[in-house]
């Protein structure tokens, strides 16, 4: 048996998409390693001495996800590693790993940081060509695009069966930390003119004021949503009802088309943007109206392009 260890993204994190994220990674790492043993490790606080014999100590050492890559981890430090970390953790394999955002190339303490602690043997999973052109950079080549370990499940099969026509119900999600009051209260009155029921989920706590505060200031007071608890159980209920899904979060999107829901992802940065270029995910920039109120009344084929071949290698290597 071998013991494998996640270094956990949701752990100490506030937003829920990274929950989003870890429950695909757990699901298809529990596909590779059948009979093994799992230990999480967190990502978002420093790692103590505890997890330090873990990682020494682990078969395997897999990164979830998210956004964690940058360049310049000495001051962005969302991944909290300081520099014993690059003494005494190594061999470290990212899964469907992203850039935080496009940056420049990486500094030389992020450079030299990365090199130490990543594995020069295993292939490491990033989910798009950014970050893999980021990481080439800095002489790691042993990467390959696999796209986001939560779009590994859209099939074919299981896309075929999302609908095409428009819900009469909506959820929606905004970004608190990228806030445009102008667009969103727009796009708050557009869901109005055409959905019967709007639905709102809360990704982060920042997110319930947010938006509280827009229907509010909205004309005559005349948008009402209905607020969804913020948990992925609430998520997935209210995901289990005749509705489609449109807002700037975009694990949220991924995670209505895993519940075979019609969905559409505002950008708001660089992660919705470069996923869909690789991979045709429905992707608009969030203030693109006109493509907003297209996609509301036609009808939507989704016809993704995932790069199945280097999911599979990437998954292999381990057996």
């Amino acid at each position: 048996m071998k013991k494998i260890a996640i270094l956990d993204t949701s752990i100490c994190s506030t937003n829920l998409g990274d929950q989003i994220i870890m429950s695909a990674v757990e699901s298809h790492l529990n596909e590779v390693f059948k009979d093994d043993f799992f230990i999480k490790i967190p990502t978002h606080d420093s790692i103590g001495k505890n997890s330090h014999r873990e990682l020494e100590s682990s078969n395997y050492k897999i990164v979830g996800g998210t956004n964690l890559l940058c360049s310049n981890i000495n001051s962005y430090r969302q991944w909290r590693l300081n520099p014993y970390d690059a003494l005494v953790v190594k061999n470290l394999t990212l899964m469907g790993v992203g850039w935080w955002q496009y940056q420049s190339p990486p500094n030389l303490y992020s450079k030299l940081l990365y090199k130490k602690i990543l594995s020069s043997q295993l292939l490491h999973s990033v989910r798009d060509n950014y970050a893999k052109s980021q990481l080439e950079s800095i002489g790691i080549r042993n990467v390959i695009n696999t796209a986001c370990p939560t779009m590994w499940s859209l099939t074919d099969d299981h896309c075929s069966n999302i609908p095409i026509e428009k819900s009469d119900s909506v959820l929606m999600t905004f970004t608190n930390y990228k806030k445009d009051k102008s667009s969103d209260a727009q796009l708050l009155l557009l869901l109005k003119q055409n959905y019967k029921q709007i639905y709102f989920w809360i990704q982060h706590p920042k997110d319930y004021e947010y938006v509280k505060e827009l229907c509010e200031q909205s004309l005559d007071n005349a948008v009402q949503v209905d607020f969804i608890a913020p948990s992925l159980n609430a998520l997935d209920k209210a995901l289990s009802e005749d509705v489609d899904y449109i807002g700037t979060r975009l694990h949220a999107g991924v995670r209505a088309l895993q519940k075979k829901k019609r969905s559409l992802i505002l950008a708001v940065d660089n992660r919705a943007i470069e996923i869909s270029k690789d991979t045709h995910l429905p992707v608009i920039p969030r203030n693109d109206f006109s493509s907003l109120k297209d996609w509301i009344v036609s009808n939507n084929d989704l016809k993704l392009n995932l790069p199945w071949e280097t999911i599979e290698k990437w998954k292999k290597q381990f057996t």
